[in-house]
């Protein structure tokens, strides 16, 4: 009877979540949140860290959780078949429109817990968003198992992480978010305890932070060998003039010559916005 009580209550917590989930997205915030400042550096870094290890050959690629589709298009257009899954119909809808007339993109409304992929489907898998929204461990490592079970053996699974001190670095130090929500403030200290972000007004970001160590032994609980662990943006996510540098090329070598040069200081891993795990299959 305990047990069932359990399973009762935590789906009543995930559907929570989920509307919390979607109360944010169904905003359209996310389409262009790539465009400027720290997303044009997460996006630009992304790239080129997935970039290290996926493979050569023009193969099959999943993107899960992949959003309005802003990492699928350009997988597609560098000559891969991509296989996009998003929980949020306006994301699915959005890639659909971008994608019109294209062959090389299949697009979804599906869970990253429960993927509608066969076995070995695919040679690669992009994990950017879904740990964002899965506060519970056993549904991160069902996520990560779910990619592990998709992916053919030795292929790679790239999974990105929001980092534990982001709230107080990006939302307090340099948004100044206590401006006008100072509960912020006693927030913060909470959410570096547990990870768990929660809504502070409806359609706020709902979400998880993770530790670096946490992030890599979540991967290997999950039956991936890690073989590498990077900050994205690092300290650069810190720049308060961030857009307008981005917007000059000599400007925008340095930021992101920086955020390589630091991406695995085993001191500053924490520093940034995101973390990105690259994990794999075992080939045997």
């Amino acid at each position: 009877m305990p047990l069932r009580v359990d399973e009762s209550e935590s789906d009543v917590d995930r559907e929570d979540e989920q509307q919390a989930l979607h109360e944010y997205y169904v905003l359209g915030l996310e389409q262009s949140r790539l465009d400027s400042g720290p997303g044009l550096v997460e996006f630009e870094r992304t790239k080129e860290i997935v970039l290290r290890h996926l493979p050569d050959a023009r193969c099959d690629v999943a993107d899960i959780g992949g959003g309005p589709g802003r990492y699928a298009l350009w997988l597609a257009g560098l000559g891969y078949a991509v296989r996009h899954r998003d929980l949020v119909s306006l994301h699915v809808e959005q890639l659909t429109a971008a994608s019109a007339g294209r062959d090389d993109i299949d697009t979804a409304v599906c869970d990253a817990t429960r993927l509608d992929l066969d076995d070995q489907a695919v040679d690669a898998v992009l994990l950017l968003g879904p740990l964002y929204h899965l506060p519970r461990r056993r549904d991160r490592l069902q996520a990560l198992r779910e990619a592990r079970r998709i992916v053919t053996p030795g292929g790679p699974v790239f999974v990105a992480a929001i980092s534990r001190w982001a709230a107080r670095l990006n939302g307090v130090l340099v948004e100044q978010l206590y401006r006008h929500l100072p509960e912020i403030l006693d927030e913060v200290e909470r959410v570096e305890r547990s990870g768990e972000l929660r809504p502070l007004f409806p359609g706020s970001f709902t979400g998880y932070s993770h530790r670096p160590r946490q992030l890599a032994a979540e991967l290997r609980a999950a039956e991936l060998d890690v073989v590498d662990l990077v900050a994205v943006e690092g300290p650069t996510a810190l720049v308060p003039d961030l857009t307008e540098r981005m917007k000059d090329p000599i400007d925008t070598q340095v930021v992101l010559e920086a955020a390589r040069a630091l991406e695995r200081v085993p001191e500053l891993l924490g520093a940034g916005s995101h973390l990105i795990a690259t994990g794999r299959r075992p080939a045997h």
